[in-house]
């Protein structure tokens, strides 16, 4: 595979890894409610790692070819988001309050951070849309190859930045209780008005 197509792929797939959306939401409420943001963070990746999988497997052709089973993905993870979105609006994280939130099973942050990266329409985009552009039939990589590393850089690439996101959430809005409540409920309405619009977006279309 050569170099410029990786640049390229790079290019875009950071410039989606940097959009806030229901991911960044999440980062910032673990930071912001939990010791450490690494369970969060593994479990988003772990949902990415899921999509790899797949796509290495050939099923992404298979559903992508299925607007039925589109529509059903894209309806399930826009109604997760409104429904973890409303969940944060209700109990906004706190510094003051993360410690009332320690006792919180790590397996099932993971599990929440994979049901949001799973059910991510941006991911849907990512693989069904957006791998099929750069992967080349006729060069000398396997599909499955090919296919494989744009996983494991989109994966590298949210591992480092969602880690980041979370760190600086904790560290800044740390002695900053007003502030942490404001960005948590932001976090909150941007999943809401993201479902909302995935869900109007996809019914009515």
């Amino acid at each position: 595979m050569d170099t410029t197509t990786l640049a390229a792929f790079l290019a875009v797939d950071l410039l989606l890894v940097f959009t806030p959306g229901a991911d960044w939401a999440y980062a910032i409420s673990a930071g912001l409610r939990d010791r450490s943001v690494v369970p969060a963070v593994a479990g988003l990746i772990a949902g990415y790692a899921g999509y790899t999988l797949l796509a290495v497997a050939g099923l992404v052709v298979i559903v992508a070819s299925s607007p039925a089973v589109l529509t059903v993905l894209t309806v399930a993870g826009a109604g997760y988001l409104v429904w973890l979105g409303w969940t944060v609006l209700r109990q906004p994280a706190t510094p003051a309050a993360s410690e009332e939130t320690i006792g919180s099973s790590r397996l099932q942050i993971m599990l929440k951070g994979a049901g949001i990266s799973g059910l991510n329409p941006k991911a849907l985009l990512l693989y069904f849309s957006l791998f099929p552009q750069f992967i080349n039939t006729t060069g000398g990589w396997p599909v499955a190859a090919q296919t494989g590393l744009f996983g494991a850089l989109h994966i590298t690439a949210c591992a480092l930045v969602y880690l980041t996101v979370g760190v600086l959430a904790r560290t800044v809005l740390k002695t900053r209780p007003a502030a942490a409540r404001a960005v948590t409920r932001a976090s909150g309405a941007m999943m809401i008005a993201i479902g909302g619009f995935l869900l109007v977006e996809r019914l009515t279309g």
